[in-house]
């Protein structure tokens, strides 16, 4: 019981280091993290052979190839606004959305090691572009597509909800279950941060019951309650709500749009 004790400490211990790592506000925070994630992306791309790049994802109508393609293309973007921070100079995220379903497309049907030297060479290209910033660039404003203004220290962690969202968006294995708890808990206040921005927020209320999380969208509304991952794939539009309940007995509520 003792042993079981101290090994739950230290895994509370590892995701409160993590979560700090991921919301320190300049340099390198997050990029550990980053690293392992895109590990676990490449393993599951190992175990697929080329017929099953086709196959279904949770996102329809992309097929894995498409997601895994879109993953390093938005890697891609997120360089070009990093080069926006650091040379002061306006580098759109991407030069229309046309383009960007158009890159898409045009790798969605390359073979598996294709796609892993796609995804291993653009994780090598962000990192570097991530250590080569200046100090002062930590504090400039960038755009990105949808709008909204963002620092390279909140740009850093956003790469992580790429690859994690992603990844289970993959369906070949790795599920919202297996995203790393202090990750998940980022990703998921980011979403907020985000909704929050908006004029139309619906009045709703979610609160995990195996981490201390917890948001108020508005005022009132019925409270969302399940696990955090359940709570993830939920607000990322990936479930209708399997795993949450909602207060006196309301049916669970589609999650709000937030991109």
């Amino acid at each position: 019981m003792q042993e079981q004790e101290q090994e739950q400490e230290q895994e509370q211990e590892q995701e409160i280091e993590a979560q700090r790592r991921l919301m320190k506000p300049t340099e390198t925070a997050g990029l550990a993290e980053i690293a392992e994630s895109t590990a676990r992306f490449v393993a599951t791309l190992t175990t697929l052979t080329d017929d099953r790049i086709g196959g279904p994802t949770l996102v329809p109508p992309w097929t894995r190839g498409h997601v895994i393609t879109h993953v390093a293309r938005a890697t891609d973007s997120l360089c070009r606004l990093l080069t926006w921070a650091r040379t002061g100079v306006e580098t759109p995220q991407y030069a229309s959305m046309e383009a960007r379903a158009a890159e898409i497309e045009a790798g969605a049907a390359r073979p598996v090691a294709a796609l892993i030297a796609d995804i291993t060479d653009t994780a090598d290209r962000f990192e570097e572009a991530v250590r080569s910033l200046p100090e002062a660039a930590w504090r400039t404003e960038v755009r990105m597509r949808t709008g909204e203004l963002r620092t390279p220290a909140s740009l850093v962690p956003t790469r992580l909800r790429e690859l994690e969202v992603h990844h289970a968006d993959l369906a070949a294995g790795y599920t919202f279950a297996d995203v790393p708890p202090a990750a998940a808990r980022w990703i998921i206040d980011d979403l907020v941060e985000a909704l929050h921005r908006r004029d139309d927020l619906p009045a709703l209320r979610f609160a995990a019951i195996d981490t201390p999380l917890s948001h108020e969208l508005a005022p009132g509304g019925p409270l969302i309650t399940g696990p955090q991952s359940a709570l993830l794939a939920w607000l990322t539009g990936r479930s209708p709500g399997t795993g949450l309940t909602a207060s006196e007995g309301d049916e669970v509520p589609p999650a709000p749009y937030w991109i």
